[in-house]
């Protein structure tokens, strides 16, 4: 089992945005996740990259047997191949300046062994032991991981040719089934969303996820939650069935960027700590279960558990708040997305998103309802993507061509599920509206909810057919994207070793406003959502006021955690105090949002 080289990650960010970062950072040490549920999208960049690569092209075209699952696999191996290839090159480089050898050691955080064997060899005067350094250096290069997502929401049913519905050929199967089949080793699979049975159950049948030995394993299965509970559930109902979870990836329910899942006013903090406190609980009891399951199935047994990471992702942004996440909670591994969008050697965005990327301020990031899933979706204001979708109500023609499908989840109108943001549900949910004799303001509302859906299985993939100019969909080249909050305070285009300066708090390179703490923008981001929720709710319903009184609580309760780590999480008095006074506000504003007095 491999040790990382480096002690961040990159994130999945939509679908074209970090569907090559493999391609790009990988042969650097950092690890970096990739979606693969939009397959026309893989199929286009296995078009592009067979080009870049001088291997002959063959298309899997949508009327071959078992082609989604096809797509996926080549896509990866390829990917496989071509950093294999591109490792062989790095270790046969030149030490010498601008070089990508020099650029993968420099870029290691300050405290690695390689870091350090690497300076000794940079000042050392004696041929001999600098060779030998030089060796010793090249010996221990090694790739990041070449990592999946696969969002268990998106799991629509596929028919054959009969239009009977396909057995285990969902889109989520599908995409888990290429992946289990492709060549990548020291990889993992990021399930995200939450528990998906039928996915979940699957895996029970796929020997690639069966441990080669003590924390051996090829392909590594990783859950992302926002809290302990969802872990245990998630990693039980896994465990039972014989498969081990390696990895939890906690994530911000509100300060990221894409989906969000709030949790019921539970913060980062809090929920870090549980996690800290309950981890050896945890592995206790995931392995009980999992030593059970194997002896029933006449499979390896283990003496003892196999290691469990706990990693952090959400609006992390400095070196300190970095640091502290790894040495006070233990995190083996920080997610940094958002940031990441302003690398070109990291993401594949478009140039037009580029700009305004860089100047999106703390507005311009909205939690919006555009998610057909019917989930909260962080959305940059003024895309190609939002100019496309109000021109088309402006004409009278609400809604997008639903050409991919992935996100076919409403049957309200019609016998086979369809998209929400798709033209035929909207001209149909339209229609009904028009019926129901809503009052002007109800009506209103309704319509521009309705209205604001858009379609992200294209607007999260268009940005390869600006950047590589290779075709996705004919004239539909709009662009969505999803970035945290944390844009706000990155305004710039950086290299990849910038970035990785200020991750390693050898750079700075945040901007603009004074940027609050990210336990303190989480909480403004907790507190702005439920101010929106108690303005919803209906005040005769009970069940919904009772649960909104209660994730007020869990904010007092976090708020209080915190006043009583704020000393450990500071090293100078003016940052301790700002932080203190910016839970002082958050505390007061909570009293005034839910209008009942909380204890400080």
């Amino acid at each position: 089992m491999s040790t990382p080289i480096h002690s961040f990650h990159i994130p999945v960010m939509g679908l074209a945005y970090t569907i090559d970062s493999p391609l790009k950072v990988a042969r650097f040490g950092i690890n970096s996740v990739l979606s693969i549920v939009e397959d026309r999208l893989i199929e286009s960049m296995r078009n592009y990259y067979y080009q870049q690569v001088n291997e002959p092209y063959v298309p899997i075209t949508a009327n071959e047997k078992d082609y989604r699952a096809r797509r996926i696999t080549d896509y990866l191996d390829l990917m496989n191949r071509t950093i294999q290839a591109q490792m062989e090159t790095l270790k046969n480089a030149a030490f010498e300046a601008g070089s990508e050898l020099v650029k993968y050691f420099e870029m290691l955080p300050d405290d690695s062994t390689l870091k350090a064997i690497y300076q000794k060899m940079v000042q050392s005067d004696n041929a001999l032991e600098k060779a030998s350094l030089q060796q010793s250096l090249r010996s221990h290069i090694q790739p990041g991981s070449i990592d999946v997502n696969i969002m268990t929401k998106v799991d629509k049913n596929n028919l054959d040719r009969n239009g009977l519905i396909r057995e285990n050929g969902s889109d989520a199967l599908t995409a888990l089934q290429g992946y289990a089949r492709s060549t990548l080793t020291n990889s993992s699979i990021i399930f995200s969303a939450g528990l998906n049975p039928r996915l979940f159950n699957y895996l029970e049948n796929c020997p690639e996820f069966d441990a080669k030995g003590l924390g051996e394993f090829d392909k590594k299965i990783v859950i992302k939650v926002s809290d302990y509970r969802s872990a245990l559930i998630q990693g039980k109902y896994l465990a039972k069935k014989g498969v081990w979870v390696s990895e939890f990836r906690v994530e911000s329910g509100l300060n990221c960027g894409g989906h969000a899942f709030a949790t019921d006013g539970y913060l980062m903090g809090p929920i870090l700590e549980e996690f800290k406190q309950k981890k050896a609980e945890l592995v206790d009891s995931l392995f009980g279960l999992y030593i059970n399951a194997l002896q029933q199935k006449g499979k390896q047994v283990f003496a003892e558990p196999h290691p469990i990471k706990l990693t952090v992702q959400g609006g992390i942004g400095t070196h300190e708040e970095d640091q502290f996440l790894h040495q006070y909670y233990g995190a083996e591994s920080t997610g940094w997305g958002t940031p990441f969008l302003l690398v070109p050697e990291a993401t594949t965005v478009d140039d037009d998103t580029l700009a305004k990327l860089q100047k999106a301020g703390q507005n311009d990031v909205v939690l919006s309802k555009a998610s057909p899933l019917g989930v909260r979706f962080y959305y940059l204001k003024g895309t190609s993507s939002e100019l496309e979708r109000l021109r088309r109500i402006n004409r009278g023609i609400p809604g997008s061509p639903c050409t991919e499908k992935h996100l076919v989840t409403n049957t309200e109108f019609t016998k086979e599920p369809i998209c929400t943001a798709s033209q035929q549900y909207q001209k149909l949910k339209l229609a009904q509206l028009q019926l129901l004799n809503l009052s002007v303001e109800e009506y209103t509302k309704q319509v521009a909810e309705l209205q604001g859906k858009e379609c992200l299985c294209i607007g999260l993939s268009n940005a390869i057919s600006h950047v590589y100019n290779v075709p996705f969909l004919k004239k539909l080249h709009a662009v969505t994207i999803c970035p945290g909050p944390n844009i706000a305070y990155f305004s710039k285009i950086v290299s990849l070793q910038e970035m990785t300066d200020h991750i390693y708090g050898r750079a700075n390179l945040l901007s603009g406003p004074i940027r609050p703490h990210m336990f303190l923008n989480e909480l403004t981001q907790y507190l702005n959502y439920l101010e929106e929720q108690l303005a919803e709710a209906d005040p005769a319903d009970a069940k919904r006021q009772t649960y909104l009184r209660n994730f007020g609580r869990n904010l007092e309760e976090g708020i209080n955690y915190y006043r009583q780590l704020t000393p450990s999480l500071f090293s100078t008095p003016a940052a301790e105090n700002a932080f203190l006074v910016g839970l002082d506000q958050a505390h007061e504003r909570l009293q005034l949002v839910v209008q009942e007095p909380l204890a400080v």
